[in-house]
C-alpha cells in the first residue's frame, strides 16, 4: 500500500470537486459477450462463477483506479485488491465470501471453492468493516437486468468499487450478459470504467490465454 497525494494528481480538482458530493459514485451497466467463457467453462467442467469471479477481480487489479481507496483524508493505492461476494447460503439468506486474489486461475478457483465450501450453511455477516482492499462483487443470476444502484455508506467514506452481473441471454448466436460497474466518481471516472469495459471484454474473448482449467 502507498499513499497517493492528490494536491499533485491531474485528478486534484475532479477529486475535491466529487468529494463534496451527497452521492458521489457513478454506476454503467452494459452488456458483455460471455460465449467464450461459457463454452469454456462447459468444456472444462469449471463454475461459469467463478471464472468470471476470477475475470472480473483481475480486470480491475489491472486499473489502478480501481485499487484507490479513500481512507480519511488521504487516498491509498494498494498493490492488489480483492474480491469479497455475496453467497447464498440458505433460502433468503446470504453470507460475505472473501477470496484473497492470487493471479495464477488455478491457486485463485481453488482457494474460491474451498472458501465457499467452508461458508456454506453458515449465517454470518463478519464482512472485515475496517478492510478496504476489497472488491464487493454481486451476481443477480435471475435478472438480466439493464441498470443497478448499490448501497454505500457515506460515513465514513466507502471507496470500495462494485461489481455486479446478471443472468445471460442467446442474442442470436453469441451469449450477452449485463455487467454493471459502480465506484467513487472522486477516484474513477467513465474513462476507467470504459477501460474496464475493453479490458474484461479481451479476457472473456481468450480464456484459454488467460484460464488454466481445473480438473
Amino acid at each position: 500500500m502507498k499513499y497517493v497525494d492528490m494536491e499533485k494528481s491531474p485528478r486534484r480538482n475532479t477529486y475535491n470537486l466529487f468529494r463534496q458530493m451527497d452521492y458521489p459514485h457513478c454506476s454503467l451497466c452494459a452488456n458483455v459477450d460471455v460465449t467464450r467463457l461459457y463454452e469454456y467453462s462447459k468444456r472444462c467442467n469449471l463454475s461459469f462463477f467463478k471464472a468470471m469471479l476470477y475475470i472480473a477481480a483481475k480486470t480491475a487489479n489491472d486499473i489502478k483506479e480501481f485499487r484507490f481507496r479513500i481512507q480519511g483524508e488521504k487516498v491509498v493505492e494498494y498493490e492488489v485488491v480483492h474480491p469479497s461476494y455475496v453467497l447464498l447460503t440458505k433460502e433468503d439468506a446470504f453470507n460475505f465470501c472473501t477470496v484473497e486474489f492470487e493471479n495464477n486461475f488455478m491457486q485463485f478457483y481453488k482457494d474460491a471453492v474451498l472458501k465457499a465450501e467452508e461458508l456454506q450453511g453458515n449465517i454470518d455477516w463478519g464482512d472485515e468493516p475496517d478492510r478496504d482492499d476489497l472488491l464487493y462483487i454481486t451476481c443477480i443470476p435471475w435478472v438480466s437486468f439493464m441498470s443497478i444502484l448499490h448501497p454505500v455508506n457515506m460515513n465514513p467514506v466507502d471507496s470500495i468499487p462494485r461489481i455486479a452481473w446478471g443472468k445471460y441471454f442467446d442474442e442470436g448466436e453469441s451469449k450477452k450478459m449485463p455487467l454493471g460497474v459502480q465506484a467513487h466518481h472522486s477516484l474513477v471516472d467513465g474513462l476507467h470504467i470504459g477501460k474496464y469495459y475493453n479490458a474484461i471484454q479481451q479476457y472473456l474473448d481468450n480464456p484459454e490465454m488467460y484460464l488454466d482449467g481445473v480438473k
